[in-house]
This record gives C-alpha cells, structure tokens and sequence, in this order.
C-alpha cells in the first residue's frame, strides 16, 4: 500500500504540472486579444449633433454617454450667443474634461448677409468672429470649422466668400486656432467651366489660413474620390468627418480602408464621427459606429500634428 500511496503521490504531481502547463499555455494563446483589451483607446472625436435629440433634452447626460461610449474628444454644433448648448465656454470645456474627453472643434457659422455679398464686403461679419473666436478658444479646442455655405449665384460670390473665409482664418491663426470648412454633396457641382467649388476653394483659399474638413460620405454622394482629392491636394485636410448613410460601415458605399490608408497624404491630424440617420435608437447608432472604428485594424490609434 505504502507504495501504491506513493505511485498515486506521484501521478497527482505529474497531473498538477501538466494542468500547471495547459493554463500557461492557453494563457498565451489568448494574450493577442487581452493585448487588444488592454492597448490605449483610439483617438475618436463625435460630432455632437450626431446626439442632437438627447443634447437638447438633457446635455450634460449627453456628453456623459458620448465618454462612457469609447470616444475622446467631442466636436460641438451648438454654439451661440457666446455659449455652448447653454453653457459656457469654461463651463463646457469642464463637463465634457469631466467625462474624460477633451473639446476638439466646433461648427460655427455666420453667413454674409444679402448686402456683405451686394456690397462685396464682409466687414460687419467679422465683427461677428470678434467674439466669437475668444469663446471658442475659452473651451481649449483646436479647430473651428464652417459647417457650410450657400452655393455662389456666380464666381463673383464665390470669390468673396473665399476671401471671407481667408479673413476669419487670418482672425483664428493670430488667436492659435485652426480654421476649416467643412463640406456636403452640393461643393461637388461645378461654378466655372468643370471646376466645382470645392476644388475652386480649395485654390482660392490660403492654406495657412485654411483647412478643410472632408466630410468623406457627402465626397463620395457628390461622385468624388477622397483618395484622389487626397492626391490632388496634399496636407489640405486636417479633420475628416467619418460618415456613412447610417451607422459607420453599414452601406458599403464608402471605401473606409482605402481612405485611411491615404489619409497622411491629405495631413489628416484627426477623425470626427457623424451619424445623421440611423437604424436604431441615436446612441445605439452612435456607439456602433465607435465600435467599428475602434476595432477596424485600418484606423490608427492616433494621428501626428502637422
């Protein structure tokens, strides 16, 4: 007996190693995705209005989520009077800090009125950023980008805007900001000969002055490559506005690879998401959409400052 007690001593000790080595081997194996677990969070900044519905009920419940979501920085779309969604600058610069984001950026706009454009003179606009640049720059964002403009009745038009948006972009430089627009569908159409506007202002703007902020789904709806205007126009691009008909990758009209993979041909510095339409509740759409980038092996942790 003494050597049987001793036999089945020994056997348990050999079954306990082998155990010991299956658990230090399945552990291994499944480091790759503990490794994905812990790597550091995507930079992803939300464009505000893709909440628009709860950002009105309740804001600061709605800046909450957009954190709790994944997403490290948000751009804004509710700015006016000096305020931001009824707060201000310093108080919503704190909430959105206070969910561990930061603010990126803002759609702001103010549009020439019908006598700036009869007239061919924006001064009264620019009284307008006067203030406004200071708030936004209160909030410690980067960037401030035209959401749009109304499409020229002519070149002339055209061009005054372009010298407008140089101006106000002179105003953001000498503040420390960097000043944008940001596109839709209709800058694809054409205002001289085959040129369309968007590439008429993308030559008639200063580059120092301004960036522009491709919104990638309404370029690829208004038949245009973003890869190509990539190419065509080089460091021009500073944001882009990740879209898609709904949540982010649910058409498969949007080449989403190809883009990234030629974005630090445009200088991109980063990435805003809009979802404008959705298949289910806002939020569900919008953390979807986080979702897939976040695990799109294409899309970069960050981007570098140019």
């Amino acid at each position: 007996m003494k050597y049987i007690n001793l036999f089945f001593c020994a056997a348990l000790i050999a079954l306990s190693a082998g155990l010991t080595a299956c658990n230090t081997t399945c552990a291994s194996a499944q480091s790759p995705s503990s490794a994905v677990a812990n790597a550091p969070k995507k930079d992803i900044t939300l464009q505000l209005y893709s909440l628009r519905s709860d950002m009105k009920k309740d804001p600061k419940g709605t800046i909450k989520k957009a954190g709790e979501m994944g997403y490290t920085a948000v751009e804004a779309a509710g700015y006016s009077d000096g305020k931001f969604y009824g707060m201000t600058p310093e108080e919503f610069k704190a909430e959105v800090e206070k969910a561990g984001m930061k603010v990126r950026s803002s759609h702001t706009s103010k549009k020439l009125s019908p006598e700036e454009v009869k007239n061919n003179n924006f001064s009264e606009s620019l009284k307008w950023w006067e203030k406004a640049i200071p708030a936004h720059k209160a909030t410690g964002m980067e960037y401030i980008v035209v959401p749009s403009i109304p499409f020229p009745k002519n070149i002339k038009e055209m061009q005054l805007y372009c010298d407008y948006l140089n101006a106000v972009g002179k105003m953001c430089r000498d503040a420390g900001i960097k000043f944008g627009y940001h596109n839709h569908s209709f800058e694809m159409k054409p205002v001289k000969d085959k040129l369309s506007m968007y590439e008429y202002m993308l030559q008639n703007t200063n580059p120092e002055n301004v960036f522009f902020e491709m919104d990638v789904y309404w370029a690829v709806m208004g038949q245009q490559s973003p890869v190509e205007l990539f190419k065509k126009y080089p460091n021009r691009f500073r944001l882009l506005h990740i879209k898609d008909l709904k949540e982010l990758g649910e058409s498969g009209m949007v080449g989403f690879d190809a883009i990234f993979k030629n974005a630090h041909i445009g200088g991109v510095e980063g990435i805003v998401v809009e979802v404008e339409r959705y298949n289910y509740e806002p939020a569900k759409s919008v953390k979807l959409s986080y979702d897939y980038l976040n695990n799109a092996p294409f899309v970069p942790a960050t981007y570098p400052k140019k």
